[in-house]
């Protein structure tokens, strides 16, 4: 690495870590105890520095820094961030950092950024083998961290780290490998020791920025906000996925295609690079773009009319009354007089419209007499030919030019025999050689198209404002329309909440499946029940109700209507969810580690603001370890108090409360899904209620699965047995079946013996074969 721009005595923005001040102060009268011990703090905090690596690259920018004053390392995972990197700016003012280090090898915005901040920050460049994926993997696991017990084995310490550090962020993971290699090499806050003293480490915290909400990945797959699958036509499987049942695709009413500022974009660049002669495509290219543009200008136009006619008073239809300026009628102006749509898709090139250029027209006049005019040029051109050639042809391809066809003769053998003086050989095709012919007359219609395009791109800002506000309107009219069809209410926030309240939610996409959907409401806020334990028999509706709230919270952190009659929003700043996948069922140790690796971020991350969803945690593993952890993690949140997260728990667990494994108190509350017994049948309500359920009913569960009634009878008697402690016993007719089978195998056994076999060992066969076969017979 090397340093750059170091400026020690550099004046941080406001008062923050690293701030100190320079040159001599007037004389002080001599402090107090109290006020010597608020100097003291003070001059710790000042001598506090924070070192940030950052990373930006095709929108999504990895952030980590280290704070001297707890030793931490706080990372943010991968976020977007648009070209003006204005995210990052966020950061830089939230952290207030004394050093930033980066890649050397930047995008043009990244650099420009940081040219401007040049003069506040000391800059160290890395090369890119530094930083580089992997090498930063093998960074992070192997580091000596004083929080991690020695006792770990190499598995268990990246099974830790994993639970805390977002290694499927791949510039967040180059960015914290970036920033210990700086770290080590620098040696922050060691640099007196000695050299086997490493830079302490005393944890991985992830960093939030003020009144921004964190949703993971996994949020996203298990509460349907996305989903994405295969195409159901056999032709477009290869091409693609689609979007499925999903909250997106309920939303997502979007009539714009408002692409045409990318192909702005691409086509100036293209054109850079190709002039002065294009290929035939571009032509085509700019002709679609020119039509996209005037078909943008002319909806922009009605668009802003209509703007002016409803009420000023939403910022939105203001923007667009006012931005939307009469530079839209000049281009408009510009393209529908210049440009001949109908005669381009006839000719399938670009044309201008009559009496737009002299010279045009007069071209378009000697074409018109285009066989003859070719005629009289071939016979000129055969004049100057060599004399063995008996004939030759004369065509005019437009933005390619004149071409002279010639008949190959014999002696055309070598590259050297298809040269002509004056001609430039182009290429042979059956049996013709094609040469090429000075222009009679330059191509004033591509000229012209490039003229136009300039014209058009010097106006190119009115046009992004025209696609940037277009395209929130469209949004939120998409939104409004769902909502007006769905029966949506629009959330309101409150700051006295402090959580999430909810008046008769509903799921947004169970409603649409289901024949008659529940309404459920919601309260948690406050220092009263913050931690929601849900009981309840299988299929009862506690998965839903987890998803219903996540999906609420969710749809109104993003500013979208909910499905709700009325629901208020306090500060939420992240959502983490371990709800269990029907469509990724697998018992055993893996589904177990998933569920701890999930609930372990949650722990390691979750602060008082946060939405924690768990469902069905240590399934596929031992009862007791699972009810254990589950009770573990949440006696972990409960001894925080009022800064507990607000969590919410389904579980089959009913030993959590006979056993009353969480402590008393108004953070906890116990929900079920309300339930009744009518003979044989169990009735669901899908409502919530205070309470807890009595029993889980697999029984009636598995019965309604479709398990035959004997194995539902023997598992209701199993654990009938188990609950009152009496021995089990095994099914008399299964148990005689059993001792037959055993005795007849032993029978074959022994008559397969040859007992005048000298080497035959009867007391081997006796210990080995008869006496552990006693025990299933007798």
């Amino acid at each position: 690495m090397a340093s750059l721009g170091v400026n020690p005595s550099r004046t941080p923005q406001g008062p923050g870590p690293g701030a100190a001040s320079s040159g001599f102060s007037s004389p002080a009268p001599v402090p107090g105890p109290r006020e010597a011990e608020e100097e003291e703090v003070e001059e710790e905090e000042e001598l506090a520095e924070i070192h940030l690596c950052v990373l930006w690259n095709s929108g999504y920018m990895g952030i980590a820094y280290y704070d001297t004053s707890d030793s931490t390392i706080h990372f943010m995972p991968d976020a977007p961030d648009h070209e003006s990197l204005k995210l990052l700016q966020r950061v830089l003012d939230e952290i207030n950092p004394q050093s930033v280090v980066t890649s050397a090898k930047q995008d043009e915005n990244m650099t420009r950024f940081l040219g401007k901040l040049g003069k506040n920050l000391t800059f160290h460049f890395a090369c890119l083998p530094q930083i580089g994926l992997e090498i930063s993997k093998q960074r992070l696991l192997s580091g000596n961290y004083s929080f991690i017990p020695d006792s770990m084995t190499a598995t268990e310490k990246i099974l830790f780290l994993s639970s805390i550090i977002p290694f499927d962020c791949l510039l967040t993971v180059r960015a914290l490998g970036g920033l210990l290699k700086f770290l080590g090499r620098r040696r922050i806050g060691v640099e007196l020791e000695d050299y086997n003293v490493s830079v302490p480490i005393l944890g991985f915290k992830k960093f939030m920025l003020t009144h921004l909400v964190n949703i993971d990945q996994d949020t996203y797959s298990v509460l349907q906000i996305f989903k994405s699958e295969s195409h159901p036509s056999a032709y477009k499987v290869a091409s693609g996925l689609k979007e499925g049942l999903s909250l997106f695709g309920i939303l997502n009413r979007c009539r714009l295609q408002w692409h045409d500022l990318a192909i702005i974009n691409s086509t100036s660049r293209v054109q850079e690079i190709l002039l002065p002669q294009p290929p035939k495509y571009l032509e085509l290219h700019v002709l679609s773009w020119m039509w996209a543009v005037l078909l943008t200008v002319y909806g922009a136009l009605g668009l802003r009319d209509a703007c002016r006619s409803l009420p000023q008073s939403i910022q939105l239809f203001r923007d667009i009354a006012q931005e939307f300026s009469d530079d839209l009628h000049h281009i408009a102006s510009l393209i529908g007089k210049v440009v001949d749509f109908e005669g381009s898709l006839a000719e399938n090139r670009f044309t201008v419209l009559p009496n737009i250029d002299p010279e045009i027209d007069e071209k378009k006049r000697r074409l018109m007499g285009l066989p003859s005019f070719l005629t009289e040029v071939a016979r000129k051109e055969l004049e100057n030919l060599d004399s063995r050639i008996p004939s030759c042809s004369v065509i005019y391809i437009p933005l390619i030019g004149f071409l002279l066809s010639i008949p190959r003769l014999p002696f055309m053998v070598e590259a050297s025999d298809f040269e002509i003086n004056g001609l430039d050989f182009m290429q042979l095709r059956e049996g013709l050689t094609l040469h090429s012919l000075s222009h009679p007359f330059p191509d004033q219609e591509t000229l012209l198209m490039y003229q136009l395009q300039c014209q058009v791109l010097a106006r190119a800002a009115v046009l992004t404002q025209v696609l940037d506000l277009a395209s929130r309107l469209d949004v939120l009219l998409a939104l409004a329309s769902a909502a007006r069809d769905y029966g949506y209410s629009r959330p309101r926030y409150s700051p006295q909440v402090l959580g999430v309240r909810i008046q008769n939610g509903r799921h947004p996409l169970m409603e649409l499946c289901a024949r008659t959907f529940v309404p459920n409401s919601t309260e948690c806020g406050g220092d009263k029940g913050r931690v929601k334990v849900i009981t309840g028999p299988n299929s009862s509706g506690k998965s839903i109700y987890l998803k219903q709230v996540g999906l609420i919270t969710f749809m109104a952190l993003v500013g979208s209507f909910v499905p709700a009659e009325e629901a208020e929003i306090g500060a939420v700043d992240a959502i983490f969810t371990r709800i269990h996948s029907c469509e990724s069922i697998s018992l055993g140790l893996s589904t177990f580690m998933i569920d701890l690796n999930q609930v372990a971020k949650a722990v390691n991350n979750a602060t008082a603001q946060s939405l924690v969803l768990i469902d069905e945690f240590g399934k596929g593993t031992n009862t007791v370890d699972g009810l254990a952890l589950l009770a573990a993690v949440l006696r972990h949140w409960l001894a925080r108090g009022p800064t507990c997260p607000h969590i919410f728990v389904a579980t089959n667990f009913l030993s959590l409360v006979q056993l009353q494994l969480l402590p008393q108190g108004p953070l906890v509350q116990y929900l079920t899904m309300e339930t009744c017994e009518d003979g044989n049948d169990l009735v669901f309500f899908y409502q919530v209620c205070e309470g807890v359920a009595k029993a889980s009913h697999a029984s009636y569960t598995a019965a309604q699965a479709g398990l035959p009634d004997k194995l539902v009878a023997r598992g209701k008697e199993v654990s009938d047995l188990i609950r009152s402690g009496k021995p089990i016993k095994p099914v008399k007719d299964l148990l005689k079946k059993n001792q037959m089978e055993n005795c007849q195998t032993l029978v074959d056994k022994f008559m397969k013996l040859d007992l005048e076999d000298p080497n035959l060992d009867l007391n081997i066969f006796m210990s080995q074969e008869v006496l552990p076969a006693a025990t299933s017979i007798l």
